[in-house]
């Protein structure tokens, strides 16, 4: 955020705070949302480098074309173990899979 409208704000009584701050999330689970945010980025990623739709990999997991929308996008129904899976699936090197953890 710009430092102007920073204090703009902050004059006017608002508090400029983290999202962690905002949703009161401890540091695991700040890390944890940060960890499927990136296992979903990185999903997409791959995907579209292997020019992959998301109809024809939903197929490929046997799931529909939604449900690869909600994975790419970070979606809180989605569990890390499918993230994982279907990383594994688009053939991701197991060394690159610990490249995509947040550091």
């Amino acid at each position: 955020m710009e430092k102007n409208k920073q204090k703009k704000l902050e004059a006017a009584g608002w508090r400029i705070g983290t999202v962690d701050e905002f949703l009161n999330l401890n540091q695991q689970e700040a890390e944890y949302i940060e960890l499927k945010l990136s296992l979903s980025k990185n999903l997409q990623k791959r995907r579209r480098s292997l020019k992959i739709t998301q109809k024809d990999f939903a197929k490929m997991i046997k799931s529909s074309q939604s449900r690869v929308a909600k994975m790419e996008s970070g979606d809180p129904t989605v569990t890390i173990d499918l993230l994982v899976k279907s990383l594994l699936t688009l053939k991701t090197p197991k060394n690159s899979l610990s490249r995509i953890l947040p550091r």
